[in-house]
């Protein structure tokens, strides 16, 4: 590796890359759109992968070459910061695993991250398939998303809006309660017997 002057990048590996890069990366957006569990807005959140993907590809296989630049990218990296923190699960794992496709082909390893994009994907849709969440007509499991102004005490009200659940979900899990000077948010996940019947406790909640 060169310290100081970068070897030449061949135009052709580079594009051949980018063009798989692009395809492993649409291939995960869809499939997070689709069949992704993220609590979040999945069809806006999707078009982000591949483009992460191919900026991930394109630093790489800049900076691969030369200890210099490498060493510059990664200072500039200890910058940075997230203003708002990712507090869902599924979409760090998709957002790492966009990132993984581009450090694979920035690197030039075509065919370890192709086989591992497939053993990965495979792995999510077989498991996927076992839960029985390509039948959603099947399924018992609702999500309920509660905002109200934040007037009200957090505590009691979550305490209050657990106890309404509790007597008749059969099983209820909080899986988001965010706080701002607006507004208190709350995204349970239910399981029920009987989906309509969360109605009546959306009435009494209200």
């Amino acid at each position: 590796m060169d310290l100081t002057n970068p070897a030449p990048l061949s135009l052709l590996s580079f594009t051949i890359n980018l063009l798989l890069g692009l395809i492993l990366s649409l291939l995960l957006a869809w499939y997070y759109k689709h069949l992704g569990e993220s609590l979040s807005n999945r069809a806006k959140f999707a078009p982000i992968l591949p483009v992460l993907a191919l900026i991930t590809l394109v630093v790489i296989s800049i900076v691969k070459s030369s200890l210099a630049l490498s060493l510059g990218l990664v200072g500039a990296l200890s910058i940075v910061r997230f203003r708002t923190a990712i507090k869902d699960p599924e979409e760090l794992i998709f957002l790492f695993f966009a990132i993984a496709i581009g450090l694979g082909m920035g690197a030039d390893q075509r065919i370890p991250t192709i086989i591992a994009f497939f053993i990965i994907m495979s792995y999510l849709v077989i498991r996927k398939l076992l839960r029985g969440k390509f039948f959603p007509h099947q399924e018992k499991n609702l999500y309920l998303n509660i905002v109200t102004p934040a007037t009200v005490e957090p505590d009691e009200y979550l305490e209050a809006i657990n106890k309404i659940l509790k007597s008749g979900i059969k099983e209820i899990d909080l899986r988001r309660f965010d706080i701002n000077d607006q507004e208190i948010n709350l995204v349970y996940y239910l399981k029920a017997e009987d989906p309509k019947a969360v109605g009546a406790f959306i009435k009494e909640i209200r």
